[in-house]
Protein backbone atom coordinates (compact mmCIF):
# COMPACT_ATOMS: atom_id res chain seq x y z
CA UNK A 1 0.00 0.00 0.00
CA UNK A 2 1.09 3.62 -0.51
CA UNK A 3 2.12 5.44 2.04
CA UNK A 4 0.75 8.57 0.31
CA UNK A 5 -2.80 9.86 -1.36
CA UNK A 6 -2.79 12.05 -4.49
CA UNK A 7 -5.19 14.82 -5.29
CA UNK A 8 -5.34 16.40 -8.47
CA UNK A 9 -7.61 19.48 -8.94
CA UNK A 10 -7.24 21.92 -11.88
CA UNK A 11 -3.70 20.67 -13.06
CA UNK A 12 -1.97 20.92 -10.12
CA UNK A 13 -1.23 17.41 -7.46
CA UNK A 14 -0.91 17.38 -3.79
CA UNK A 15 -0.10 14.63 -1.87
CA UNK A 16 -1.21 13.74 1.58
CA UNK A 17 0.16 11.05 3.82
CA UNK A 18 -1.78 7.77 4.84
CA UNK A 19 -1.93 7.10 8.32
CA UNK A 20 -3.22 3.35 9.52
CA UNK A 21 -4.66 2.52 12.56
CA UNK A 22 -3.81 -0.65 14.88
CA UNK A 23 -6.97 -2.34 13.13
CA UNK A 24 -5.95 -1.48 9.54
CA UNK A 25 -8.22 1.07 9.74
CA UNK A 26 -6.83 3.75 6.85
CA UNK A 27 -7.60 7.24 6.65
CA UNK A 28 -6.09 10.25 4.44
CA UNK A 29 -4.15 13.00 6.78
CA UNK A 30 -4.78 16.34 4.73
CA UNK A 31 -4.29 18.61 7.61
CA UNK A 32 -2.37 20.81 5.55
CA UNK A 33 -4.89 20.58 2.59
CA UNK A 34 -6.20 24.34 2.66
CA UNK A 35 -2.83 25.55 3.32
CA UNK A 36 -1.25 23.94 0.26
CA UNK A 37 -3.88 24.31 -2.19
CA UNK A 38 -6.78 26.49 -1.01
CA UNK A 39 -9.19 23.53 -0.97
CA UNK A 40 -11.20 22.05 2.04
CA UNK A 41 -13.63 19.10 2.12
CA UNK A 42 -17.24 19.01 2.73
CA UNK A 43 -18.50 16.31 5.02
CA UNK A 44 -22.07 16.89 6.37
CA UNK A 45 -22.03 15.01 9.72
CA UNK A 46 -18.36 14.32 9.52
CA UNK A 47 -19.66 10.06 8.57
CA UNK A 48 -16.24 9.96 6.48
CA UNK A 49 -13.97 12.36 8.47
CA UNK A 50 -11.22 11.38 11.31
CA UNK A 51 -11.15 14.07 14.39
CA UNK A 52 -8.90 12.43 16.36
CA UNK A 53 -6.31 9.59 16.57
CA UNK A 54 -7.69 7.29 19.99
CA UNK A 55 -6.28 4.64 21.58
CA UNK A 56 -9.36 4.23 23.72
CA UNK A 57 -12.66 2.47 21.71
CA UNK A 58 -12.15 0.21 18.48
CA UNK A 59 -15.63 -0.77 17.06
CA UNK A 60 -15.94 -2.21 13.16
CA UNK A 61 -20.08 -2.33 12.53
CA UNK A 62 -19.68 -4.46 9.70
CA UNK A 63 -18.57 -7.07 11.57
CA UNK A 64 -20.61 -6.30 14.75
CA UNK A 65 -17.22 -6.05 16.80
CA UNK A 66 -17.01 -3.39 20.25
CA UNK A 67 -13.88 -3.10 22.03
CA UNK A 68 -12.73 -1.18 24.81
CA UNK A 69 -8.65 -0.38 25.60
CA UNK A 70 -8.53 -4.32 23.09
CA UNK A 71 -11.07 -5.68 25.36
CA UNK A 72 -14.16 -7.90 23.86
CA UNK A 73 -17.23 -6.29 25.28
CA UNK A 74 -18.88 -9.74 25.84
CA UNK A 75 -15.97 -10.72 27.90
CA UNK A 76 -16.01 -7.75 30.00
CA UNK A 77 -19.96 -7.49 30.67
CA UNK A 78 -19.12 -11.30 31.81
CA UNK A 79 -16.23 -11.15 33.75
CA UNK A 80 -16.05 -6.79 35.06
CA UNK A 81 -18.32 -4.61 37.34
CA UNK A 82 -18.99 -0.85 36.03
CA UNK A 83 -16.17 0.24 38.06
CA UNK A 84 -13.50 -1.80 36.51
CA UNK A 85 -14.39 -0.87 32.91
CA UNK A 86 -14.41 3.23 34.31
CA UNK A 87 -11.10 2.65 35.47
CA UNK A 88 -10.22 1.04 32.53
CA UNK A 89 -11.54 3.49 29.70
CA UNK A 90 -10.06 6.39 31.96
CA UNK A 91 -6.48 4.92 32.55
CA UNK A 92 -5.76 2.73 29.94
CA UNK A 93 -5.74 -1.17 31.82
CA UNK A 94 -7.92 -2.86 34.09
CA UNK A 95 -7.23 -1.96 37.73
CA UNK A 96 -5.25 -4.33 40.15
CA UNK A 97 -7.06 -5.30 43.06
CA UNK A 98 -5.38 -2.70 45.24
CA UNK A 99 -5.72 0.20 42.26
CA UNK A 100 -9.62 -0.74 42.58
CA UNK A 101 -9.97 -0.68 46.21
CA UNK A 102 -8.11 3.20 46.01
CA UNK A 103 -10.81 4.29 43.25
CA UNK A 104 -13.34 3.29 45.16
CA UNK A 105 -12.91 4.02 48.36
CA UNK A 106 -11.57 7.69 47.27
CA UNK A 107 -14.70 8.33 45.09
CA UNK A 108 -16.77 7.64 48.48
CA UNK A 109 -14.65 10.02 50.14
CA UNK A 110 -15.78 12.70 47.37
CA UNK A 111 -19.41 11.74 47.17
CA UNK A 112 -20.99 14.34 49.07
CA UNK A 113 -22.46 17.00 46.73
CA UNK A 114 -22.64 20.71 48.67
CA UNK A 115 -26.01 21.11 50.15
CA UNK A 116 -26.70 24.54 48.20
CA UNK A 117 -26.94 22.37 45.00
CA UNK A 118 -30.19 21.40 47.01
CA UNK A 119 -31.68 24.67 46.38
CA UNK A 120 -31.02 24.55 42.09
CA UNK A 121 -32.70 21.36 41.96
CA UNK A 122 -35.09 22.57 44.14
CA UNK A 123 -35.67 25.45 41.86
CA UNK A 124 -36.67 22.98 38.74
CA UNK A 125 -40.76 22.18 38.49
CA UNK A 126 -41.07 18.65 38.67
CA UNK A 127 -42.43 18.75 35.23
CA UNK A 128 -38.63 19.70 33.79
CA UNK A 129 -37.27 16.93 32.03
CA UNK A 130 -34.52 15.07 34.21
CA UNK A 131 -31.78 15.71 31.20
CA UNK A 132 -32.29 19.26 31.44
CA UNK A 133 -32.21 19.09 35.14
CA UNK A 134 -28.91 16.86 35.16
CA UNK A 135 -27.44 19.20 32.48
CA UNK A 136 -27.67 22.13 34.74
CA UNK A 137 -26.35 20.32 37.96
CA UNK A 138 -23.79 19.55 36.12
CA UNK A 139 -22.48 22.95 35.10
CA UNK A 140 -23.44 23.47 38.32
CA UNK A 141 -20.42 21.79 40.11
CA UNK A 142 -17.97 24.27 38.75
CA UNK A 143 -19.64 27.30 40.94
CA UNK A 144 -18.62 24.91 43.70
CA UNK A 145 -15.36 23.30 41.73
CA UNK A 146 -14.24 26.78 40.48
CA UNK A 147 -10.11 26.16 39.96
CA UNK A 148 -9.46 24.43 36.48
CA UNK A 149 -7.80 21.50 36.38
CA UNK A 150 -3.85 21.39 35.77
CA UNK A 151 -3.88 18.68 33.26
CA UNK A 152 0.12 18.73 33.81
CA UNK A 153 -0.03 17.07 36.96
CA UNK A 154 -1.43 13.22 37.25
CA UNK A 155 -2.80 14.03 40.80
CA UNK A 156 -4.80 17.37 39.45
CA UNK A 157 -6.31 15.08 36.44
CA UNK A 158 -7.13 12.24 38.84
CA UNK A 159 -8.59 14.42 41.47
CA UNK A 160 -11.12 15.95 38.86
CA UNK A 161 -11.87 12.53 37.76
CA UNK A 162 -12.48 10.79 41.18
CA UNK A 163 -14.71 14.22 42.03
CA UNK A 164 -17.28 13.26 39.17
CA UNK A 165 -17.56 9.92 39.49
CA UNK A 166 -18.19 10.50 43.01
CA UNK A 167 -20.69 13.07 42.10
CA UNK A 168 -22.42 12.30 39.02
CA UNK A 169 -23.93 8.97 40.68
CA UNK A 170 -25.72 11.55 43.31
CA UNK A 171 -27.15 14.24 40.43
CA UNK A 172 -28.86 11.26 38.40
CA UNK A 173 -30.29 10.02 41.69
CA UNK A 174 -31.59 13.38 42.66
CA UNK A 175 -32.83 13.88 39.15
CA UNK A 176 -35.01 10.85 39.36
CA UNK A 177 -35.99 11.70 43.20
CA UNK A 178 -36.74 15.28 42.23
CA UNK A 179 -39.51 14.02 39.64
CA UNK A 180 -40.74 11.52 41.89
CA UNK A 181 -41.30 13.70 44.47
CA UNK A 182 -39.40 11.66 46.75
CA UNK A 183 -36.58 13.47 49.63
CA UNK A 184 -33.22 13.59 48.01
CA UNK A 185 -30.80 10.83 49.12
CA UNK A 186 -27.18 10.50 50.42
CA UNK A 187 -25.64 7.67 49.55
CA UNK A 188 -24.47 4.25 51.44
CA UNK A 189 -20.49 3.50 51.80
CA UNK A 190 -20.76 0.30 52.93
CA UNK A 191 -22.36 -0.45 48.80
CA UNK A 192 -20.47 -0.37 45.52
CA UNK A 193 -21.03 1.73 43.39
CA UNK A 194 -23.69 0.89 40.63
CA UNK A 195 -25.81 -0.91 44.34
CA UNK A 196 -25.46 2.61 45.61
CA UNK A 197 -26.55 4.58 42.83
CA UNK A 198 -29.63 2.10 42.88
CA UNK A 199 -30.42 2.69 46.43
CA UNK A 200 -29.94 6.35 46.60
CA UNK A 201 -32.53 6.17 43.23
CA UNK A 202 -34.56 3.91 45.17
CA UNK A 203 -34.93 4.32 48.56
CA UNK A 204 -38.01 4.98 49.86
CA UNK A 205 -38.49 6.88 52.89
CA UNK A 206 -39.32 5.18 55.88
CA UNK A 207 -39.26 1.76 54.27
CA UNK A 208 -36.33 -0.57 54.16
CA UNK A 209 -33.84 -1.11 50.86
CA UNK A 210 -34.23 -4.10 49.37
CA UNK A 211 -31.36 -5.05 47.00
CA UNK A 212 -32.07 -7.44 44.26
CA UNK A 213 -29.22 -9.12 42.19
CA UNK A 214 -30.27 -9.42 39.32
CA UNK A 215 -31.30 -5.89 39.34
CA UNK A 216 -27.93 -4.94 40.31
CA UNK A 217 -26.15 -7.25 37.33
CA UNK A 218 -28.69 -5.71 34.75
CA UNK A 219 -28.04 -2.62 35.93
CA UNK A 220 -24.38 -2.91 35.90
CA UNK A 221 -24.48 -4.55 32.28
CA UNK A 222 -26.28 -1.63 31.04
CA UNK A 223 -24.46 1.00 32.49
CA UNK A 224 -21.41 -0.85 31.04
CA UNK A 225 -22.65 -1.20 27.17
CA UNK A 226 -22.98 2.51 27.11
CA UNK A 227 -20.11 3.35 28.64
CA UNK A 228 -17.95 4.27 25.13
CA UNK A 229 -19.23 3.81 21.67
CA UNK A 230 -15.87 5.80 19.73
CA UNK A 231 -16.73 9.46 18.26
CA UNK A 232 -20.43 9.66 19.19
CA UNK A 233 -22.24 12.90 18.78
CA UNK A 234 -21.90 13.94 22.69
CA UNK A 235 -18.42 12.13 22.89
CA UNK A 236 -17.16 14.35 19.86
CA UNK A 237 -19.31 17.38 21.53
CA UNK A 238 -16.96 16.65 25.10
CA UNK A 239 -13.74 16.54 22.92
CA UNK A 240 -14.52 19.90 20.84
CA UNK A 241 -15.88 21.53 23.77
CA UNK A 242 -12.56 20.39 26.26
CA UNK A 243 -10.50 21.47 22.78
CA UNK A 244 -11.22 25.61 24.09
CA UNK A 245 -9.38 24.29 27.18
CA UNK A 246 -13.09 24.31 28.71
CA UNK A 247 -13.13 22.61 32.33
CA UNK A 248 -14.18 18.88 32.91
CA UNK A 249 -17.63 19.70 34.35
CA UNK A 250 -18.39 22.35 31.32
CA UNK A 251 -17.22 19.39 28.79
CA UNK A 252 -19.54 16.79 30.08
CA UNK A 253 -22.59 19.56 30.36
CA UNK A 254 -22.48 19.39 26.92
CA UNK A 255 -21.92 16.09 26.04
CA UNK A 256 -25.36 15.65 27.72
CA UNK A 257 -26.78 18.34 26.13
CA UNK A 258 -25.65 16.64 23.35
CA UNK A 259 -26.94 13.31 24.27
CA UNK A 260 -30.41 14.31 24.99
CA UNK A 261 -31.32 14.34 21.29
CA UNK A 262 -33.96 11.56 20.35
CA UNK A 263 -31.31 10.81 17.61
CA UNK A 264 -28.85 9.76 20.18
CA UNK A 265 -29.28 9.32 23.85
CA UNK A 266 -33.05 10.15 23.67
CA UNK A 267 -33.51 6.59 21.28
CA UNK A 268 -34.20 4.40 24.17
CA UNK A 269 -36.63 6.58 25.20
CA UNK A 270 -38.68 7.10 21.81
CA UNK A 271 -38.76 3.07 21.65
CA UNK A 272 -40.78 3.12 24.81
CA UNK A 273 -43.04 5.57 23.45
CA UNK A 274 -43.63 3.63 20.66
CA UNK A 275 -44.30 0.65 22.40
CA UNK A 276 -47.18 2.57 25.08
CA UNK A 277 -48.62 3.83 21.46
CA UNK A 278 -48.89 0.17 19.89
CA UNK A 279 -50.31 -1.35 23.42
CA UNK A 280 -53.13 1.57 23.31
CA UNK A 281 -54.05 0.62 19.66
CA UNK A 282 -54.83 -3.02 21.24
CA UNK A 283 -51.50 -3.87 20.94
CA UNK A 284 -51.09 -5.36 17.35
CA UNK A 285 -47.66 -5.86 16.39
CA UNK A 286 -48.09 -7.48 13.07
CA UNK A 287 -50.16 -4.08 12.29
CA UNK A 288 -47.54 -2.12 12.67
CA UNK A 289 -44.63 -4.51 11.03
CA UNK A 290 -46.66 -4.46 8.74
CA UNK A 291 -46.32 -0.28 8.39
CA UNK A 292 -43.06 -0.46 9.03
CA UNK A 293 -42.31 -2.41 5.90
CA UNK A 294 -44.76 0.58 3.81
CA UNK A 295 -42.38 3.16 2.34
CA UNK A 296 -45.68 5.34 2.41
CA UNK A 297 -46.47 4.75 5.45
CA UNK A 298 -45.34 7.95 7.79
CA UNK A 299 -44.51 5.13 11.01
CA UNK A 300 -41.07 4.38 12.10
CA UNK A 301 -40.12 1.36 13.64
CA UNK A 302 -37.76 2.43 16.53
CA UNK A 303 -35.45 0.50 18.39
CA UNK A 304 -34.09 -1.23 15.31
CA UNK A 305 -31.28 -1.34 13.55
CA UNK A 306 -28.06 1.04 14.07
CA UNK A 307 -25.73 3.26 11.60
CA UNK A 308 -22.84 1.87 12.63
CA UNK A 309 -23.48 -1.82 13.27
CA UNK A 310 -24.88 -3.12 9.79
CA UNK A 311 -25.06 -6.93 11.92
CA UNK A 312 -26.34 -7.82 15.22
CA UNK A 313 -25.21 -5.33 17.38
CA UNK A 314 -22.97 -6.99 20.20
CA UNK A 315 -24.62 -4.83 23.05
CA UNK A 316 -27.95 -6.07 21.96
CA UNK A 317 -27.09 -9.92 22.51
CA UNK A 318 -25.85 -8.93 25.73
CA UNK A 319 -29.14 -7.39 26.91
CA UNK A 320 -30.95 -9.64 25.64
CA UNK A 321 -30.44 -12.00 27.81
CA UNK A 322 -30.34 -9.80 30.34
CA UNK A 323 -33.64 -8.84 29.86
CA UNK A 324 -35.07 -12.29 29.87
CA UNK A 325 -33.19 -12.73 33.20
CA UNK A 326 -34.71 -9.37 34.51
CA UNK A 327 -38.12 -10.39 33.56
CA UNK A 328 -38.04 -13.62 34.65
CA UNK A 329 -36.54 -12.83 37.97
CA UNK A 330 -39.31 -10.16 38.72
CA UNK A 331 -42.37 -11.68 37.43
CA UNK A 332 -43.89 -8.62 35.78
CA UNK A 333 -46.59 -8.98 33.75
CA UNK A 334 -46.60 -5.64 31.54
CA UNK A 335 -48.84 -5.54 28.08
CA UNK A 336 -45.81 -2.98 27.07
CA UNK A 337 -43.35 -5.44 27.37
CA UNK A 338 -45.32 -8.13 25.83
CA UNK A 339 -45.66 -5.97 23.10
CA UNK A 340 -41.73 -5.52 22.82
CA UNK A 341 -41.43 -9.13 22.62
CA UNK A 342 -44.19 -9.47 19.71
CA UNK A 343 -41.86 -6.59 17.49
CA UNK A 344 -38.82 -8.63 18.78
CA UNK A 345 -40.51 -11.78 17.56
CA UNK A 346 -41.32 -10.76 14.03
CA UNK A 347 -38.18 -8.90 13.63
CA UNK A 348 -36.13 -11.83 14.43
CA UNK A 349 -37.84 -14.15 12.12
CA UNK A 350 -39.42 -12.20 9.61
CA UNK A 351 -37.40 -12.14 6.42
CA UNK A 352 -37.94 -8.19 5.68
CA UNK A 353 -36.12 -7.82 8.76
CA UNK A 354 -33.74 -10.12 8.48
CA UNK A 355 -32.44 -9.52 5.07
CA UNK A 356 -32.09 -5.94 5.76
CA UNK A 357 -30.25 -6.38 8.95
CA UNK A 358 -33.17 -4.96 11.25
CA UNK A 359 -32.39 -6.40 14.26
CA UNK A 360 -33.45 -4.82 17.92
CA UNK A 361 -30.84 -3.29 18.87
CA UNK A 362 -29.02 -1.79 22.29
CA UNK A 363 -31.85 1.30 22.69
CA UNK A 364 -34.36 -1.34 22.59
CA UNK A 365 -33.27 -4.19 24.62
CA UNK A 366 -32.05 -1.16 27.62
CA UNK A 367 -35.46 0.53 27.27
CA UNK A 368 -37.57 -2.82 27.85
CA UNK A 369 -34.94 -3.66 31.12
CA UNK A 370 -34.76 0.05 32.49
CA UNK A 371 -38.91 0.00 32.45
CA UNK A 372 -38.96 -3.53 34.10
CA UNK A 373 -36.67 -1.99 36.67
CA UNK A 374 -39.44 1.14 37.51
CA UNK A 375 -37.30 3.19 35.74
CA UNK A 376 -39.48 6.35 34.34
CA UNK A 377 -38.84 6.96 30.81
CA UNK A 378 -38.19 10.39 31.25
CA UNK A 379 -34.66 8.96 32.95
CA UNK A 380 -33.85 6.59 30.37
CA UNK A 381 -31.74 9.06 28.75
CA UNK A 382 -30.25 10.16 32.15
CA UNK A 383 -29.25 6.84 32.60
CA UNK A 384 -27.81 6.44 29.41
CA UNK A 385 -25.35 9.74 30.53
CA UNK A 386 -24.92 8.03 33.76
CA UNK A 387 -23.16 4.90 31.57
CA UNK A 388 -21.43 6.92 29.60
CA UNK A 389 -19.70 9.37 31.81
CA UNK A 390 -15.98 7.13 31.87
CA UNK A 391 -16.36 7.17 28.38
CA UNK A 392 -16.57 11.24 28.21
CA UNK A 393 -14.28 11.34 30.70
CA UNK A 394 -11.71 8.81 29.43
CA UNK A 395 -11.73 11.03 25.55
CA UNK A 396 -11.52 14.63 27.48
CA UNK A 397 -8.42 13.40 29.41
CA UNK A 398 -6.90 12.26 26.29
CA UNK A 399 -7.72 15.14 24.08
CA UNK A 400 -5.70 16.95 26.76
CA UNK A 401 -2.84 14.95 27.05
CA UNK A 402 -2.13 14.56 23.38
CA UNK A 403 -2.66 18.64 23.42
CA UNK A 404 -4.98 18.31 20.34
CA UNK A 405 -6.12 21.71 18.70
CA UNK A 406 -9.04 23.70 19.58
CA UNK A 407 -11.75 22.00 17.03
CA UNK A 408 -12.76 24.71 14.57
CA UNK A 409 -14.24 23.08 11.34
CA UNK A 410 -14.61 25.02 8.26
CA UNK A 411 -17.78 25.41 5.77
CA UNK A 412 -18.66 26.19 2.31
CA UNK A 413 -20.24 29.54 2.14
CA UNK A 414 -23.34 29.76 -0.26
CA UNK A 415 -25.18 33.15 1.42
CA UNK A 416 -25.30 36.21 -0.65
CA UNK A 417 -22.38 37.72 -2.76
CA UNK A 418 -21.10 41.57 -1.56
CA UNK A 419 -23.75 44.28 -1.47
CA UNK A 420 -24.31 47.52 -0.31
CA UNK A 421 -25.77 48.48 2.76
CA UNK A 422 -29.50 50.01 2.02
CA UNK A 423 -30.57 53.00 4.48
CA UNK A 424 -33.98 52.30 6.39
CA UNK A 425 -36.06 54.49 3.82
CA UNK A 426 -34.40 52.64 0.99
CA UNK A 427 -35.67 49.03 2.06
Amino acid sequence: MSDKAILEFRGSKYEFPVVEGTENEVGINIKTLRGGSGLITLDPGYKNTGSCESGITFLDGEKGILRYRGYAIEELAEKADFLEIAFLLIFGELPSREELHKFHEDIKHESHVDEEMKKIINGFPKSAHPMGVLSSLTSALIAFNPTSVNVASDEAMYNAIVRIMAKFPVLVAWTMRKKMGLPLEYGDDNLGYVENLHKMMFKRPNKEYQLNKVVIEALDQLLILHADHEQNCSTSTVRIVGSSHAGLFASLSAGISALWGPLHGGANQAVLEMLEAIAADDGDTEKYMAKAKDKNDAFRLMGFGHRVYKNFDPRARILKQAADEVLGDLGIEDPILDVAKGLERVALEDQYFVDRKLYPNVDFYSGIIYRALGIPVEMFTVMFAMGRLPGWIAHWREMRLRMEPIGRPRQIYIGENSRSFKTLDQR
